[in-house]
């Protein structure tokens, strides 16, 4: 039971390695530029070991920008958490907020934004993204339903539509020529976005 328990262990160390090795690779040069001896090499394990713990380098971009889609997530998530109990309605702007902030990050603009839909294909990037963030935004609208902020109407559209402004927002972000400029345009219309949804 202990050898057994030893080699989980060390095969958790191992894709561990490789995830934090292949991170910064991908979020500095793409993923077309990086080659797997070079992140075989930063992570300190050999090419058996990447193929043992995965398919190869597509399937590890495809974890590394999981990894980075359940960070961004976990945080939203948690300042939602705070926000939403008094005010849902102030969380998802808030939610948004944070969302474009985040993705303003080098790393996560670079492997969200722009690596994701090319390596992965647009459907598997909007599945994964949809995975991680659509439950935040249907709690958060089904929150202010109750609170009477919004009117009733089916919550799961509605927060497609509002995924896709929000991946959208962050794409102009991430591809301006003056990032902060494009920053605060966004930030404006995401704001009348949300005002225009508000029950009158």
């Amino acid at each position: 039971m202990q050898s057994k328990r030893t080699q989980e262990e060390r095969s958790s160390a191992t894709r561990s390695a490789l995830l934090a090795a292949a991170r910064p690779l991908f979020a500095a040069r793409g993923y077309a530029d990086v080659g797997t001896p070079e992140i075989v090499a930063a992570a300190g394990v050999t090419r058996g070991a990447l193929y043992h713990q995965f398919d190869g380098k597509l399937a590890l971009f495809e974890a590394v920008f999981e990894a980075v889609e359940q960070e961004v997530t976990g945080r939203i998530g948690t300042l939602l958490a705070e926000a939403g109990a008094t005010d849902p309605i102030g969380a998802l702007r808030a939610g948004a907020g944070a969302w474009l902030d985040a993705c303003a990050d080098p790393e996560v603009q670079r492997i969200v934004l722009l690596e994701a839909p090319a390596v992965l294909g647009w459907e598997r990037w909007r599945e994964l993204g949809l995975r991680y963030g659509l439950g935040l935004i249907e709690a958060v609208l089904t929150a202010a339903i109750a609170a009477g902020d919004l009117d009733e109407q089916p919550v799961r559209p509605l927060a497609h539509v509002l995924a896709g402004a929000l991946d959208e927002a962050a794409l102009y972000v991430a591809r301006a020529d003056d990032p902060v400029a494009a920053r605060a345009e966004v930030g404006a219309v995401l704001e009348r976005l949300v005002d225009g949804l508000l029950r009158s």
